[in-house]
Order: C-alpha cells, then structure tokens, then sequence
C-alpha cells in the first residue's frame, strides 16, 4: 500500500499503516522495545536510551545542549522551483518528524517504528544558508554575517564539504537514533532539496568522562576549554530574537607528521599540556593564562605562535561556541589515516565574533602545519518553535 508523505501531513488517514507496526509503534512510545514491552521491564540499557531533549521552545535544542556521543551534519541543496511556499511545506514536515522522533516516537509514515523508540537525547537542529533566502526571495531578511567566509590561506576547501542551502544538525547518544532520524528526514526533504554533503562525527560516549568535560580531538588536545558559560551564553550565542549563527569547517588532521613530534612540541604548538589541557604557565585546564611567564630561558611560556594565543578572546560577548565532533573515515589503500574535526561554532554574529578569531589563526597558527580546512559552511539558525509551529515559520510563514 502507497502512502503520501503529504496526505499524512495534511490530516490523511494513518490507519493504512501496517497493523503490524501498531504493537511496536505503542512499545516505541513508552521507550520500550516489543519484547520488554510484552515482559513489562525496562533492561537498564533502555533506560538510559529513553533520555529526551524537548524540541519545542523559543530557542533550538542541539546548540547549548550538552552534546551527545554521535553527531551528522546533512546539507541539502535545493531543486528549481522551490520557492517560499515550497519551503513552508517542507519544513512543515521537516519539523514534525523532528518533533516525533525526539520525544521518542515513529515518524508518520515510519514502516520501522521500532527504531524510533530510543530517543537516546536526540536533538534536531536547523540552519539555512545564503541559497535559502534567496530562493525565498527573501534575501533582505539574510542575516549579512550569513555568507561563504573569505578564502584564507591555510584552507584547501572542497566542494564536496562546502556550503548548503540547509543543514540538518542530528545529534544522540546512540548511532543508530541518528542513522533512522537521518532517513526519515532525508525523505521529507527529498521532494524539495537534493543532498549535497553528510558529515558523521563522534566524541566520548556517556560515562567515559563526566558531564561538562572539555572533547579531545584526533590530535589529543583537549578542544572547547574556552567557551562561554553559564550566563556568557546569552550574549554570546543567542541574539535577542533567539536564533544564532553556525559555522561548519570540515579540519583534516595531519596524524602521520604530528606523531613524529614529541609531547614538548605538541604542547608549544598548542600552548597548553597534551595531558591536562591546563595552559603551560599553569597546572590546571581553566587557569588562566599567563602571557608574560618566562621559562628558565628567557623565552615565553606560551608561544606567540600557538593555537591557544591565536584563539584567545577575553571578551565573554565575543566568544564563540565550538561544538565539535571528530570523523575517522577508512585510511587509503597505503594505510594513510582520514581523520580530523568537524569543527562546529555557534555565535551570535560570526562577522564579529568568528571571523577575527579565524584570522588571527590563518596568520600565525602554529597549529596550522598539522591541520587543513578542506570543507565549509555558514547557516543561520532560526529561533525554535511552539507546538502549534514549525521551525522556520517566522521567516517562511
């Protein structure tokens, strides 16, 4: 039996779905597989599986949420024709499966429901890129930091990583949330968008460190130690309508060249300890640090030329977010590795806040011998929605 995706949306009868998915969609509803369901007991796997993240409210989750273990970035280029109207459609839908697959529940039109039963923290998140507006002749309402960032010297950019017209930001606990959340939305989506690149990363899995700890990357360095916190978040995220601004930069890691350099190396290209993360004038990873610091030398401490110094804001309004992920692709046929970060930054305002920073890197980033940008990407990321809404509406509606 064929089903439309819109007929579904619009009110059409579910009915049609296979009666044989109806113990399992009620089982997915509760967090309960169809056996655990029928014993009436929860394995304590299931439980912690069963963790949401609400979708709705003024501001879109998957930004200043605690980051899950497994994360995929999913860009769309849109097809000819898909307008304003075309748009609202889409994200119509877009935003009610999210809404359903983040609270634990089957997608409309989901012939495995089963799989939509661990929500496993699962957040959604939006962003539409410079192509968007303009397909939605809308372009006045492009936020002006919301264009391709200028080319720097260091980037070896392919297209192949780069730009979008939409992104879809999944993130969760467990691989295979994010693998089932990835198709149903592609489905929607593909009457109206195309594919252009998915990127799948990861970072420590719950229980290995505690919450709130600083992701290390491929390299070994502890990465995000100085991002706003607490209260700095409000200004330096979130603009007052509630959205915020991303930045995706797809970062090669040159693993074979920097494992021939010792830990001592590693840490004055960093300018912090590979061990603690804690600056070299310091000991412990949030101290601060001391620029002026002499070693037994008479040299700094801290290289001028180190990744720490060229990355270093001191004004909370203009720190930016990273929200990393690392990949690990399969190394070529010599054993060569493909790793790196999938380097991801939330800020009110990148013109302000991640371009001087992504400058100053360019210039004299030590760092920048091991690393090479090869992918990127800048999307505005809409306030959240009501549940009467949908993600987008204020914009497209």
């Amino acid at each position: 039996m064929s089903l439309s995706r819109r007929t579904l949306l619009a009110g059409g009868t579910v009915a049609g779905l296979s009666a044989a998915a109806g113990a399992a969609v009620g089982a997915a509803a509760s967090g309960q597989t169809p056996d655990v369901a029928a014993a009436g007991r929860m394995p304590e796997a299931a439980v912690f599986g069963t963790e949401t993240v609400p979708f709705h409210g003024p501001r879109q989750a998957g930004v200043t949420t605690e980051p899950p273990a497994q994360g995929t970035f999913v860009a769309f280029t849109l097809k000819p024709g898909t307008d304003r109207r075309a748009l609202g459609r889409m994200m119509r839908m877009l935003s009610d499966d999210a809404a359903r697959l983040t609270r634990g529940e089957p997608a409309l039109g989901d012939t495995d429901a089963t799989l939509a039963g661990l929500p496993s923290r699962l957040t959604i998140t939006f962003g539409f890129g410079p192509g968007l507006y303009k397909a939605a002749g809308l372009e006045d309402k492009r936020p002006p930091s919301v264009q391709d960032l200028p080319s720097f010297r260091i980037d070896r950019l392919l297209p192949r990583w780069s730009g979008g017209d939409l992104v879809l930001q999944i993130c969760a606990d467990d691989p295979m949330t994010v693998t089932h959340t990835q198709r149903m939305l592609i489905k929607d989506a593909r009457p109206f968008a195309d594919v252009r690149w998915v990127q799948r990363g990861f970072r420590n899995t719950p229980g290995v460190q505690p919450a709130g700890f600083t992701q290390r990357n491929v390299l070994g360095q502890l990465d995000g130690t100085a991002n706003p916190l607490g209260p700095e978040m409000d200004t330096a995220v979130w603009a007052p309508d509630n959205s915020t601004q991303l930045v995706v930069r797809r970062v090669r890691a040159e693993i074979e060249t920097w494992d021939l350099l010792s830990t001592t190396d590693k840490e004055a290209a960093v300018g912090r300890r590979m061990d603690t993360g804690a600056p070299l004038s310091g000991k412990l990873e949030r101290d601060e640090p001391d620029f002026a610091a002499l070693d037994p030398a008479g040299l700094p401490l801290i290289p001028d030329f180190s990744h720490m110094t060229r990355a270093r804001v001191t004004d909370p309004k203009l720190k930016i977010l990273r929200r990393p992920y690392n990949y690990d692709d399969a190394p070529d046929a010599t054993g060569r590795p493909d790793s790196g970060l999938i380097f991801a930054s939330y800020q009110a305002d990148i013109a302000l806040q991640f371009l001087p920073i992504q400058r100053r890197l360019a210039e004299k980033d030590l760092l920048n011998q091991w690393i090479t940008p090869i992918g990127s990407a800048v999307f505005a990321v809409p306030p959240g929605c009501a549940a009467d809404g949908w993600i987008g509406d204020q914009l497209l509606g």
